[in-house]
């Protein structure tokens, strides 16, 4: 069987997540970058990271660069996991961190298996085999 309908679907569904979330934020852009100020982030940062949610997220979609996405995207849910979720005292914050951590784990299964025969990346030949140990 091959492997390229289900990494797709993944790509899919892991990149959708931040499309919308990127999406989302544009219609307060100054509201969000006051919630990153919250957890350390300067406020400034509000566009750029507003900008990689989208660009990631379409480029993990298209497999464009996907093992680089996917790392820079599982880091980014693992970041904000912890500046934003980790409250041992609140069950739905921690629930939302262990969200994050569990995306986290999506996006390196796709940094491990690739993006698969239906990409840009398998398109350009830029898509190696999966990794192995």
């Amino acid at each position: 069987m091959t492997n390229a309908l289900p990494l797709l679907s993944a790509r899919i569904l892991l990149g959708l997540l931040f499309i919308v979330a990127g999406l989302g934020k544009l219609g307060d852009v100054s509201g969000f970058g006051a919630f990153m100020a919250t957890g350390g982030i300067p406020a400034a940062l509000a566009w750029p990271v507003v900008l990689f949610e989208i660009l990631a997220g379409l480029a993990l979609v298209a497999g464009l660069r996907t093992r680089e996405v996917a790392l820079a995207l599982g880091a980014f849910c693992i970041a904000s996991g912890v500046l934003y979720h980790f409250d041992p005292s609140d069950q739905n914050e921690m629930t939302q961190l262990l969200k994050n951590l569990g995306l986290a784990g999506g996006y390196l299964a796709l940094w491990v298996a690739g993006p698969g025969a239906w990409s840009v990346d398998a398109k350009l030949g830029w898509a190696p085999a999966a990794r192995t140990a």
